[in-house]
């Protein structure tokens, strides 16, 4: 039932797609988390308006298919004018909703922060930002690493999202494969197996990241 001699062919534009997917997700992510971070200190915000529009910002990513999300920034966007690459569409569009994600996330890192130490470090002078550049946000990545690990997981399969507007993903490589040679179970099995070897080796990565982080805590 399997077609080794296909799947072994195939192997070239699925390594292609592969490196496409991680580039979506590893750029997604970097998006997401910098995003993420500057939502949750919106949230936490003593400003009621900015607190507001973060709010209203992450129901609006959370509530609607990302799916829809990259529908809207490809086609919706040069309406206006603004012409997106189809690569760079669905990486902003995955990003932005991850970023709703990040930002809860961090934002209950920040939470567990002792209020001991944010007082402390205020007796001693320091200012708001430092003390949130230099002491909260450092023990909240901390306590938010294994959560950001599994977003970067999710980030890698999100990115077969991409091949509805035509991004050469894995996916999409496999989708073409298929439609040419008419074997799905094939080619599908091989994606499928893609993924879980880039999970895998993230996961991995993540898991000694965090060892090394709690060895030297």
């Amino acid at each position: 039932m399997i077609d080794w001699t296909l799947i072994w062919d195939s192997l070239p534009a699925l390594i292609d797609g592969a490196l496409i997917s991680l580039q979506i997700a590893g750029v997604a992510a970097f998006i997401g988390v910098c995003w993420g971070t500057i939502l949750s200190l919106g949230e936490t915000s003593d400003i009621k308006i900015i607190k507001f529009c973060v709010t209203v910002y992450i129901t609006l990513f959370r509530g609607t298919p990302m799916l829809v999300q990259i529908l809207f920034v490809f086609y919706v966007l040069p309406q206006f004018g603004v012409l997106v690459h189809p690569f760079w569409a669905a990486t902003l569009a995955i990003g932005l909703n991850s970023g709703a994600y990040v930002s809860q996330v961090i934002r209950s890192g920040i939470n567990g922060v002792s209020g001991g130490q944010i007082e402390a470090a205020y007796t001693l002078g320091l200012s708001k930002i430092v003390v949130m550049l230099h002491i909260v946000l450092p023990q909240a990545f901390r306590k938010a690493m294994p959560s950001l690990g599994n977003e970067m997981i999710t980030l890698v399969k999100d990115s077969s999202l991409a091949s509805v507007i035509g991004v050469m993903e894995l996916t999409k490589q496999g989708s073409i494969i298929r439609s040419r040679t008419y074997d799905a179970f094939s080619i599908l099995l091989a994606v499928s197996i893609f993924y879980l070897l880039i999970t895998g080796v993230i996961s991995l990565c993540i898991k000694k990241l965090e060892e090394k982080i709690n060895k030297n805590a």
